[in-house]
């Protein structure tokens, strides 16, 4: 595993697949994540503003590495049609060798 490198799954969801399918090409074409996956809608039961409320989402896994995350964080903000968007980042404490690696080149920034 590479040392260097403390690695995170980031957790977002979006109210639909465009939006979320919008904000995966941004993360990736500014080499935030490695990856994203949009996962199939889910039913999600909140209480928001003393109201019990249920949506459909689009749940997002963003795999990347922690010197990249408030970068993420910001551009979820500025991208996220919600007033408070979930953003949740789990350390991830190993992985693939070579899958690891793999994250921390997608994740560097090129001299173009």
């Amino acid at each position: 595993m590479t040392k260097s490198a403390q690695f995170l799954l980031i957790l977002t969801s979006l109210p639909d697949k465009t939006s979320a399918q919008k904000l995966a090409k941004i993360l990736i074409e500014q080499r935030l994540a490695a990856c994203v996956n949009i996962l199939p809608s889910c039913t999600s039961i909140y209480r928001w503003q003393d109201q019990i409320e249920t949506a459909n989402e689009i749940p997002l896994l963003i795999k990347t590495v922690q010197e990249r995350y408030t970068a993420i964080e910001k551009l979820i903000q500025s991208n996220h049609p919600y007033e408070l968007p979930e953003i949740i980042a789990v350390p991830l404490d190993s992985g693939l060798p070579d899958y690891l690696q793999w994250v921390t080149r997608e994740t560097t920034e090129k001299n173009t």
